[in-house]
């Protein structure tokens, strides 16, 4: 699958908050807007992968700034494609520069 969007990356991706006094860590509003970006894009699949899977993903950036990380998209998979992202067992993840069209595009396939 191909989803269109620059994923946040999961370290830059928390913000700290209060409510009243209590501090607390929330998701940034560019994680947020990605999940939302993701979850318009991506219809759960019918029978969600319940064993272990692997997952192949490159992810195109906008720009040479961010690092390779796909935590977030690993994340915003469950209850879409499998049930846990600690089902994922193997990865191979490749960083894309395409300016003009930022995305990832994903392959998940069941492992033994």
């Amino acid at each position: 699958m191909t989803i269109l969007g620059e994923p946040a990356s999961k370290a830059n991706s928390r913000k700290l908050v209060f409510f009243g006094k209590k501090p607390a860590f929330i998701k940034s509003d560019k994680a947020r807007k990605y999940l939302e970006t993701f979850n318009a894009q991506c219809e759960p699949i019918t029978e969600l992968f319940e064993g272990n899977v692997g997952v192949e993903m490159t992810i195109f950036y906008a720009s040479r700034r961010p690092d390779l990380d796909e935590s977030v998209v690993l994340d915003a998979m469950q209850d879409k494609i499998y049930k846990n992202d600690r089902q994922v067992k193997q990865k191979i993840i490749n960083w894309g520069l395409d300016k003009e069209n930022p995305r990832s595009e994903i392959r998940v396939y069941e492992i033994d």
